[in-house]
């Protein structure tokens, strides 16, 4: 697999192991160019097998303390007092954090059957759930799988099945799962950009590619009927119909769900010279199901939603974002906001939330060094009823409720800079991340600030294995 190193774009692009998943915007390499060999490739019969990964070290600095590692939870800043009006120690105590959990091993597998090629791909972290005492003594952090799928091409036809990056998740070419070719940002963030719509989840997606520029495909992705913490229930309903994102069994994976999440994609590369453009769009269609038992009745709504993307190369080196996604029930899809994809009514029916993101930004290389900026909003719309007693507020937005955001905004400026990088002995990276985030609830108490911020600061030293 062939990816793009960030900074070292000027003139000319190095191929590196999937190891690097912060992949820069650089023009596809060349057919003809010849492949760069790695110490852990290895052939066994008639596949090709090719070991990645990078050792992270990072540092993580917040203003506030969220308690998160290097994974931010944007939609939970804390605030400086308490609902009761009390200063909240949270919203007033740094934190410092070093971590090596978001360090990550691959294994890439490629062969040929016929006149089809197949790919395998697998790829983990350190970042899996842990114990309470990790930060104590050992530091044992949990190995987590972030993806693992195949993938069958045999002339224009593709189809790929197992965990990849969502669909809906931006792409930076065509529509590939490979992770240099997915947008993600070049964050170090591990939660990447407020605003991004992702996901990592199983799927099986069929994709066309009519000519070298277009293509066009549609998945079926793991559903998740999801309301949050934010959203008040009424007193009778079962909790476990939906994802509260509660920890109790019953009230996350194990709820109920209609169908699969269906997830349409089209995308279109053009090459211009030494420039490359990428415009794309989807659309997205979910199902939600609940029952009444007292009145045995089955209540089902549908979920819409879509995007438009592009990542376009004015110049060389130069790459300009723009991503935006809209929906009607697509809230879980804006990842770590805590916005609902429904509410639930006082006789048990779903009716889907609405809500919008978008980010724009700007990544520029010149050698050896990768500078970039970013600029977020996710938006959710007000959603609220009453109780079957007629006095009861229900829904999503209620009066004093600071856990439903309205908005959720994020600036960022960063720096990625390469040391050296060889195909034999790896490479060294140094990267540099200053985000500062605003939350803005519908309605807070009387005593508490209008929103919730945190400035942060990320800094990371890689290594990327050879």
């Amino acid at each position: 697999m062939r990816f793009r190193l960030p900074g070292v774009c000027a003139g000319y692009c190095v191929v590196v192991t999937a190891a690097l998943l912060h992949a820069a915007p650089c023009r596809a390499q060349s057919a003809a160019a010849p492949p760069l060999t790695s110490p852990l490739a290895i052939h066994v019969g008639d596949a090709d097998l090719l070991i990645g990964g990078f050792l992270d070290a990072t540092a993580v600095m917040r203003s506030t303390t969220t308690g998160n590692g290097v994974t931010t939870s944007f939609g939970t800043i804390p605030f400086t007092t308490t609902a009761a009006g009390a200063p909240n120690p949270a919203g007033h105590l740094s934190e410092t954090r070093f971590s090596s959990q978001n360090s990550r091993v691959s294994l890439q597998a490629t062969s040929t059957v016929g006149g089809a090629s197949l790919k395998g791909y697998l790829e983990v972290d350190f970042l899996g759930n842990t114990a309470t005492n990790l930060n104590v003594t050992s530091n044992a952090n949990t190995l987590r799988m972030r993806l693992y799928w195949a993938q069958y091409t045999r002339g224009t036809f593709e189809f790929v099945a197992g965990q990849s990056w969502s669909f809906l998740t931006p792409n930076r070419n065509g529509l590939s799962p490979a992770p240099a070719d997915v947008f993600f940002s070049q964050n170090v963030d591990s939660n990447y950009q407020s605003g991004l719509t992702w996901a990592r989840q199983a799927g099986f997606r069929f994709i066309v590619h009519p000519s070298r520029t277009f293509s066009a495909g549609v998945a079926l992705e793991n559903p998740q009927q999801y309301v949050g913490s934010a959203v008040v229930l009424p007193a009778s309903f079962p909790a476990s119909e939906v994802d509260t994102g509660a920890a109790a069994v019953g009230a996350s994976s194990g709820v109920p769900n209609p169908y699969p999440d269906i997830i349409g994609k089209v995308a279109f590369d053009p090459t211009t010279g030494k420039t490359h453009q990428h415009i794309e769009a989807a659309v997205l269609v979910r199902g939600y199901r609940t029952f009444n038992p007292s009145t045995s009745a089955t209540h089902a709504a549908t979920g819409s939603g879509g995007s438009v993307n592009v990542a376009l190369e004015p110049v060389p080196n130069l790459r300009l974002i723009a991503l935006n996604f809209f929906s009607s029930g697509g809230g879980r899809y804006i990842a770590n906001e805590n916005i609902p994809d429904v509410i639930i009514n006082a006789d048990h029916s779903p009716s889907p939330v609405k809500s919008w993101s978008t980010i724009d930004g700007v990544e520029f290389t010149h050698r050896s060094s990768l500078v970039f900026g970013y600029y977020s909003v996710a938006h959710a719309d007000q959603l609220v009823g009453v109780d079957a007693n007629g006095t009861t507020p229900i829904g999503f937005g209620l009066a004093n409720a600071p856990s439903a955001n309205h908005t959720v905004e994020e600036a960022t400026a960063g720096l990625t800079q390469t040391f050296f990088r060889d195909p034999k002995i790896g490479g060294l990276l140094l990267m540099l991340q200053y985000s500062r985030v605003r939350r803005t609830p519908f309605s807070v108490p009387a005593a508490t600030p209008p929103n919730a911020r945190t400035h942060m600061m990320f800094v990371c030293v890689r290594y990327l294995l050879p």
